[in-house]
């Protein structure tokens, strides 16, 4: 691998960052990202960009990193076995956007490149990525037109590509202790080296590009709905299970905290404010029960 094409992916990660935050900008009648340029002591650094108490956006962070080392850390190493050693170079762009109106989903994103090298042996790479929506009173044709986006991103690539990441999504964003998923999916994928890199390379575009073509109409849509007490305290008691997630399960997370990452840049995916309840349960028949009983739960929502 050429050191050009790493410098050509950093380029794409930070215009992408760019245009990430043009668009969600686009929905805020004043309230603008602020930056934070920051470096990390072991190598590396990023640019971290927040917007908070926005009018559409209760909390939102967009942030890019590229970070190197001597060796990976544990959650890095732990099902690859090969990577132990090796000096490394790690870089993406990671979001976490929490709306203030309880109609409008909560969404994820990230798109990343990691190559790892050791003397004598070969070089390692692969791209990862993708989007997940996370609705507290979900709209069926969001969720129809979301996932439709998201095939879009995978069409050029192959027929089984998006099915294969859905699935791969279902399975990831899932609370095992819940016995429920974070949302309703989207695409997940990791470790991508099977293809050629520039194949590869562009598939990661393909999904950073599409993820703004798949969120920003659904906000467009629902910003404005009308909410009262009843459906912000759900928002903040099922922002919890956002928590959860994170720290619990998330692999980015436990990789940016073991890698002596910067650990504000890291939780900035949590929601500014979030409630848990001992033993509650949506009341039967309730908008809250329909969140659980048809939207929880991994299923076909293209028919494919």
């Amino acid at each position: 691998m050429k050191t050009d094409d790493i410098a050509t992916i950093k380029t794409y990660l930070l215009d992408l960052q760019d245009r990430i935050c043009s668009a969600l900008e686009s929905v805020e009648p004043e309230t603008r990202f602020i930056e934070d340029v920051w470096e990390r002591a072991e190598g590396g650094g990023g640019r971290t960009r927040v917007l908070a108490n926005g009018t559409v956006l209760e909390q939102g962070g967009v942030n890019f990193s590229s970070v190197s080392g001597i060796h990976l850390p544990p959650s890095a190493t732990a099902k690859r076995p090969e990577l132990a050693n090796r000096q490394f170079h790690a870089m993406g762009v990671s979001l976490v956007i929490h709306p203030r109106n309880p109609y409008v989903p909560t969404s994820h994103a990230n798109v990343r490149f990691l190559i790892a090298e050791k003397e004598g042996g070969p070089t390692i790479w692969w791209f990862g990525g993708g989007f997940d929506l996370t609705p507290f009173y979900p709209f069926h044709d969001d969720v129809i037109f979301w996932h439709q986006t998201a095939q879009k991103a995978c069409q050029p690539f192959g027929d089984d590509v998006y099915s294969t990441y859905k699935k791969w999504c279902d399975e990831y964003f899932f609370l095992t202790h819940r016995n429920e998923t974070r949302g309703v999916g989207g695409l997940f994928f990791d470790d991508l080296n099977e293809w050629e890199f520039e194949k590869c390379f562009a598939f990661m575009q393909s999904v950073g590009n599409h993820y703004i073509e798949a969120y920003l109409p659904i906000v467009q849509k629902r910003k404005d709905t009308p909410y009262g007490e009843r459906e912000r305290e759900f928002q903040l008691y099922r922002r919890g299970r956002y928590v959860e997630f994170n720290l619990v399960y998330d692999r980015g997370t436990l990789f940016g905290l073991q890698s002596n990452g910067r650990t504000e840049s890291i939780l900035m995916s949590l929601p500014p404010v979030a409630h848990w309840r001992y033993n509650w349960q949506p009341e039967p028949g309730s908008a809250e029960a329909v969140l659980y009983e048809q939207y929880l739960k991994p299923q076909n929502w293209l028919g494919i």
